[in-house]
């Protein structure tokens, strides 16, 4: 995987989790389950600032106003 490489301590518990549901849902490599974890919630934190961010949601309205216009 290309990338930048970013080093984790997990402690015990966590990594235990970490493996168990990695193995549970079909993924060999814990390492791999928590970028995918990280993934997501990178993912949904972006989702929530850009709702809270008020220039990203008049994007979308801005558009509803320039079809309205066009009708």
């Amino acid at each position: 995987m290309a990338g930048r490489k970013i080093q984790l301590n997990l402690p015990d518990e966590l990594f235990a989790q970490l493996e168990m549901v990695a193995s549970a849902l079909g993924i060999p490599d814990p390492a791999e389950a928590a970028v995918i974890g990280v993934a997501e919630w990178v993912s949904r934190q972006k989702s929530e600032m850009d709702d809270r961010d008020p220039r990203q949601r008049y994007f979308i309205n801005e558009a509803l106003d320039e079809l309205e216009k066009k009708k």
